[in-house]
């Protein structure tokens, strides 16, 4: 549970941080969005519509070659003229190269996004919040052992680790249902979720040294304090130990990168998109990688999507400094040692 004294310091921190109010804003009008995109998307997001391919979005326009056919000099010719395509308000926010709504898709592509960056980030604590609670624990040989393993992970960088394990374990995508549309709430939307079940399991595995590395090190520091000391005089096992005394004396700065990790997780995992790792049509990385052709007579369909990877972790990062401020003693009294 959450203790009085922290519940007011977050709170005082929200009420004297605009920044905070505005990740906190952010976030919320995301998950939002995510949660109950089968009543907010005005299409559906698959749906093809070549008539209606790469509309501006409101308030702008452009213009497209377009060759027809016509009578000149009693003569039938091929003619190549610029045609001015306009906005409608129909698909606010444009179409791609198929006449899909970018509004929709962009809806739709934080379901994805969300769902890879709170799963495979909650994978990640629990296997590293394990292994480093242990190594920090015991010491010693299994300490050496364990750090020495994640030191491997380490060893490489994220993203090129990430496609290894991609072509190593291959794209598997789950198909989860949609409860809207189960209910018959929205029948005409998309029946299932589809989670890149493979991507998940690879930002854990990316990810999850890093919360070793933070946790071993509250650890190592807890497990000399007098009450641990006490409980283990007490004949308390060690599971207990770690249970009840180590782990919630150590949640705050593991809580603080697990916010900020989300947003981490965000952009690999619309990376692996973008190269065509994921598995999943609908995601803000695969809509960038379809409109990265044509930035120079479509920029919307890249930079829709764009735009709201951009929005999600600037809102998750601020909600990681509103923690970090709020639950770390020195941040919010200005007395940081050396």
């Amino acid at each position: 549970m959450v203790s009085k004294r922290t519940l007011r310091n977050l709170i005082a921190e929200l009420r004297g941080s605009l920044l905070a109010k505005i990740g906190v804003v952010l976030l919320v009008a995301i998950l939002f969005v995510a949660i109950f995109a089968p009543l907010l998307a005005p299409h559906d997001p698959t749906e093809t519509n070549l008539n209606d391919s790469q509309l501006p979005p409101l308030g702008f326009s452009t213009t497209e070659n377009e060759t027809s056919s016509k009578m000149i000099d009693g003569e039938l010719k091929i003619v190549d003229e610029q045609v001015q395509v306009n906005a409608t308000a129909e698909y606010p926010l444009g179409t791609n190269t198929v006449g899909r709504g970018m509004l929709s898709r962009t809806i739709y592509g934080a379901r994805t996004s969300l769902l890879v960056g709170l799963i495979g980030t909650g994978l990640a604590v629990v296997a590293g919040v394990s292994v480093g609670m242990i190594a920090g624990y015991y010491g010693g040989r299994i300490d050496d052992t364990l750090m020495r393993f994640a030191d491997v992970f380490l060893a490489f960088p994220s993203l090129v680790f990430a496609v290894s394990l991609v072509g190593l374990l291959g794209t598997q995508s789950w198909e989860i249902p949609d409860p809207f549309v189960a209910l018959g709430i929205t029948p005409t939307m998309p029946e299932t979720i589809t989670l890149p079940g493979t991507v998940v399991i690879v930002v854990a595995l990316v990810n999850w040294v890093w919360f070793a590395r933070v946790a071993r090190g509250e650890a190592l520091s807890v497990a000399n304090e007098e009450y641990v000391k006490a409980a283990r005089g007490l004949g308390a096992s060690d599971f207990r130990i770690l249970r009840q005394h180590i782990l919630p004396n150590s949640l705050t700065p593991i809580l603080v990168l697990a916010t900020i990790q989300v947003a981490a997780v965000i952009l690999l995992e619309s990376s692996l998109s973008f190269l065509g790792f994921s598995g999943a049509n609908l995601s803000w990385g695969f809509d960038i990688s379809q409109g990265r052709g044509k930035l120079a007579t479509s920029w919307w369909i890249a930079t829709v999507p764009g735009i709201a990877i951009v929005l999600a972790v600037i809102a998750v990062n601020l909600i990681g400094d509103w923690l970090r401020d709020a639950l770390d003693p020195d941040v919010s009294q200005g007395e940081g040692g050396v």
